[in-house]
């Protein structure tokens, strides 16, 4: 038996700094190697890992895939040879195919408008993370724990060149990609459950003001009985731009615009950027400059540049102390009512300086430990964000925090969910939205969508139905466009059109149970709740290279109208036919079909206007059999917000169909959690001679039907 070593992985690096190469593995499949040249002090702590391996054992002569670390141009190298007959995933907020070979992509945090920035080779967020997977359906996934500028290579080899120091690489083997993303999200940090109401419609616009037209955007979705939960604020509702504060003018009454909100089932959520307006006798910038926590200047003094308010400090988000008093900054803030948060342009942004950022050279940390922003830089988002959850929970421990983040690094999940950033109004830039997310969750970030419409630039009718029927499915659903341009809300255009989001947007709601239950199998197995089409059947490789259709959990393929043919899994999956639940819904409001996994069992809601009224005390279970006439499905529940889930407070359901003597067989038993099981009202829905057919409604937990 191997001798196990009790150090973190880290300080081992210590011990080799200016040694021999060294590489461990742990007991269950993680390799760790360290460069020659590795000095723990210019990677530690790693913002990517919450666990290390802690069973470290010397690597086994079978391992196969090993980094070759080297010098070349003045750039630190890992290079990890693959072979040819290897399909790549990952790398994090990226434009392009799904599959990611023959792909360079640069790892540096960019404001970049319709990702038209270096002809959109970087953009938002940077996660050095590359997934294979082989022919037989098993998977590796490899991670360059360096926040240092650096980019990426995906062919044969996959190559990481980094202009900062010598860093390390985390290799992960599995035996299929699901298993792949357990494991990573074991490494990284798993999603935590947000408030359920964050997984509705939401609405917004750069800018809604005064608070008058937010009141009326929400009273328009209400009339025109469109649900939706959220409503967002942008920039303008501060007072010249300072963060942390309200315009006198325009939004003179926060607390009672959010209680308007509140009173008719909205949730509120505002926009706090990092950048910090230069105002004497203005309490943030005042704070700030007393407690020395803002970024400096390579030769030591506070760095100023400029954002939306003008001159800007920024907080020097790497420190512990600067985090803390961010957080305090909440408290009073969010006293108004307020359930969410935007961290927006925090790569950071800054116009007019170099790559539209700050100084490379500029400095982060205290005087006995400096680094450069070279370092630094891709990890700004991940920090601000970090900090701001702090600040929610110190402001209402008792609630599940929900912060949207523009900017993020690998391993940031564990505090933000993200957004795809100023995206472009045109089809190309709504078809691209799908690999987009898709390639999100697969490098660990579960929680993501587009700003549906596209944000930059004019949308026509035709485009926003296309972008809302797609856009239903995604994890993070927000319609989002520019000021100057055309609304784009669901009435901004004709009936048609608003026939056609409100028929997406309720087919959302109706889903909601099993969209809810995907965001928990999330949180506890780090599988994405937006998913790839071969994650259906790894060893498929005819599915490998899909991404114009996708999976919504495991059970619900989700294909676009105007994708066309895509690659299938095999099988014989049924059409979820939706419009059943609402006699309205017209045949051309229908712009996606859902395919239902066979073997699988959904459960719908009743329809609701938001979460909040929201019931599963009724449910209609739709029920695709597989070739034995058999079928499961998951159903999970909690109270949607609060965190008396992590004590049990919460019930795992198993839902069972079987077919026995011309009889269909269906019940809902719990199987996890404390909640008491309700007393439910239960269909079923089923196929009978290929038309969907339901039974009447029905005490639970077992509904039985006769086939014949």
């Amino acid at each position: 038996m191997k001798k196990k070593l009790s150090l973190s992985l880290w300080c081992l690096a210590i011990a080799f700094h200016a040694m021999a190469q060294a590489s461990f593995v742990s007991d269950d499949r993680v390799a760790v190697f360290y460069p020659a040249a590795y000095d723990a002090s210019q990677h530690s702590p790693s913002p990517i890992f919450v666990k290390e391996p802690t069973a470290i054992n010397p690597l086994p002569a079978s391992w196969q895939l090993r980094p070759e670390f080297s010098v070349s141009n003045g750039l630190t190298v890992a290079k990890i040879s693959v072979g040819d007959n290897v399909d790549l995933y990952g790398t994090g907020e990226v434009t392009g195919p799904l599959r990611r070979n023959g792909r360079t992509i640069s790892l540096w945090n960019i404001d970049t408008p319709a990702y038209g920035v270096d002809g959109g080779t970087h953009l938002y967020q940077s996660h050095p993370w590359v997934m294979g997977v082989r022919a037989d359906g098993t998977a590796f996934g490899i991670i360059a724990d360096n926040t240092w500028r650096q980019t990426i290579r995906t062919d044969r080899d996959v190559v990481f060149e980094s202009q900062g120091p010598a860093f390390r690489v985390v290799i992960i083997e599995r035996d299929s990609p699901r298993q792949l993303m357990q494991a990573l999200a074991d490494l990284t940090g798993h999603m935590e459950m947000p408030p359920l109401w964050a997984l509705g419609y939401q609405q917004c616009k750069f800018s809604y003001q005064p608070d008058t037209r937010v009141k009326e955007v929400a009273d328009t979705l209400r009339l025109l009985h469109i649900p939706a939960d959220v409503i967002w604020m942008d920039i303008d509702y501060m007072d010249h731009y300072k963060i942390f504060t309200f315009s006198p003018r325009e939004f003179p009454d926060p607390k009672g615009l959010n209680d308007y909100l509140h009173d008719r089932n909205f949730k509120a959520v505002y926009m706090i950027d990092p950048g910090v307006k230069v105002e004497p006798g203005y309490f943030v910038d005042d704070q700030g400059s007393a407690g020395d926590y803002w970024v400096k200047t390579a030769d030591g003094k506070p760095f100023v540049g400029n954002v939306w308010p003008g001159p800007c400090h920024f907080p020097d988000f790497t420190r512990q102390e600067v985090r803390t008093w961010w957080a305090t900054l909440y408290k009073d803030y969010m006293a108004t009512g307020i359930d969410g948060v935007w961290n927006d342009m925090n790569e950071p942004s800054v116009f007019g300086g170099p790559e539209s950022s700050m100084p490379m050279d500029n400095l982060h940390g205290v005087a006995s430990f400096q680094a450069p922003h070279l370092r630094y830089h891709n990890v700004y988002g991940l920090n601000m964000v970090r900090a701001s959850r702090e600040g929610l929970l110190l402001a209402n421990p008792q609630k599940r925090p929900f912060i949207l983040s523009r900017s993020n690094f690998l391993g940031g999940q564990r505090y933000a969910a993200t957004w795809t950033g100023d995206n472009l109004s045109s089809v190309g830039q709504m078809q691209l939205s799908i690999p987009m997310s898709l390639t999100l969750g697969l490098s660990g970030q579960p929680f993501s969508g587009p700003d549906i419409g596209g944000f930059c630039e004019n949308a026509t009718a035709e485009l926003v139905a296309q972008w809302t029927a797609q856009g239903v499915y995604f994890p993070f659903v927000r319609n989002h466009n520019i000021k100057g341009t055309r609304d784009q809300e669901p009435w901004a255009f004709d009936e048609p059109t608003l026939n056609t989001c409100r028929t997406a947007i309720e087919r959302r709601y109706l889903l909601m149970p099993y969209i809810y239950t995907a965001f928990r199998e999330a949180s506890t197995t780090g599988m994405p709740v937006m998913r790839p089409v071969f994650m259906a059947d790894a060893k498929d490789t005819s599915l490998r290279s899909e991404g114009k259709a996708f999976l919504l959990g495991g059970d619900l393929m989700v294909v676009p109208n105007w994708a066309g043919q895509v690659a299938m899994p095999k099988g014989e999956w049924c059409m979820l036919d939706l419009s059943s639940m609402n006699t309205k819904v017209q045949k051309n409001d229908i712009q996606a079909q859902l395919l239902q996994r066979p073997g699988s069992v959904i459960p719908i809601a009743n329809l609701a206007q938001s979460t909040s009224e929201l019931r599963t005390d009724s449910l209609t279970l739709m029920v695709c059999l597989d070739a034995d006439r058999q079928a499961v499905g998951t159903l999970y529940e909690d109270a949607g917000d609060g965190f008396g889930y992590r004590t049990g407070d919460y019930r795992l359901s198993r839902i069972e169909a079987m077919v026995e003597k011309n009889h269909l067989l269906v019940s809902i038993s719990k199987v996890e959690g404390a909640m008491d099981e309700p007393e439910r009202m239960l269909r079923v829905g089923y196929l009978k001679k290929g038309k969907l057919q339901f039974t009447p409604w029905q005490k639970g937990p077992k509904v039985v039907v006769r086939m014949r």
